[in-house]
Order: C-alpha cells, then sequence, then structure tokens
C-alpha cells in the first residue's frame, strides 16, 4: 500500500486512528489561512482531522490527482454555506508512505475566508475539554 493509498483510505474511514498512524513524527501542515508552517505531528494531525470535519462533508470530492515519485497533488471540490470552493492538497510522502509535508490551497477568497471561520470554530471545539 503506498502512502495515497493510505490517505485515500483515511478519507473514506474516517479513522483517526488511521491518520495518525499515516503521520511522520516531523510532519508539516501548511494551512490556507495561517502564515506559518505548522510543525509537527500533533499539530498537524489537528488540522487534517478539523480539515476532514470542515471539508470532508457529503459533497467533498476529489476531481483531480497528480503523482509523482515521493507525492501527489489532488484537486478538490465541495460547496459549503452556498461557497463553492476549489483547493488542492499537495502531499509528500517519505519512504515508508508516512505524510512528511501536507500543503492545503483554496480558491476563491470567499472560500477561504469561509474555511477560515469554520476551522477556526473546529479547532477552537478540539481544544475544548471533554
Amino acid at each position: 500500500m503506498t502512502g495515497l493509498d493510505g490517505w485515500y483510505g483515511y478519507m473514506r474511514s474516517h479513522d483517526l486512528g488511521a491518520l495518525w498512524e499515516l503521520l511522520h513524527p516531523d510532519a508539516v501542515f501548511e494551512s490556507p489561512v495561517v502564515h506559518t508552517p505548522q510543525r509537527g505531528r500533533d499539530i498537524t494531525f489537528k488540522y487534517l482531522a478539523s480539515a476532514e470535519k470542515v471539508l470532508g462533508g457529503p459533497g467533498f470530492k476529489y476531481v483531480g490527482e497528480w503523482r509523482s515519485a515521493t507525492g501527489a497533488v489532488l484537486e478538490f471540490e465541495n460547496e459549503i454555506e452556498g461557497i463553492r470552493l476549489n483547493g488542492v492538497d499537495i502531499i509528500t510522502f517519505d519512504d515508508a508512505g508516512r505524510i512528511t509535508h501536507f500543503k492545503v490551497m483554496v480558491r476563491p477568497l470567499k472560500a477561504i475566508n469561509l474555511l477560515h471561520r469554520l476551522m477556526g470554530e473546529q479547532l477552537a471545539a478540539m481544544s475544548k475539554p471533554s
């Protein structure tokens, strides 16, 4: 199984344990709404789990895929709160198939603003004690 197979498996299953195992301990996440790269498995996990909740609803679909020897670019689409968004996940894997770098880019601007608000709400909810 390749790292990309693992990512698609996570997106189908929403299994947070599988996501955790897919991330390299030094993984880096780059968000379209946060200026600095987020470094480490813990924060990358938090962002990707939140993004899956915000973006990964019933309308989410990957519509394009470009592979290289060390990663892939996956184009996605969704509609949230009446706003059509389009973006790409740029994913780099190590030799063991773990994600070392995950960058998300989104358009148009009103979609970025919507994601900024929704991701902020989701990350705050994840930070509250149970």
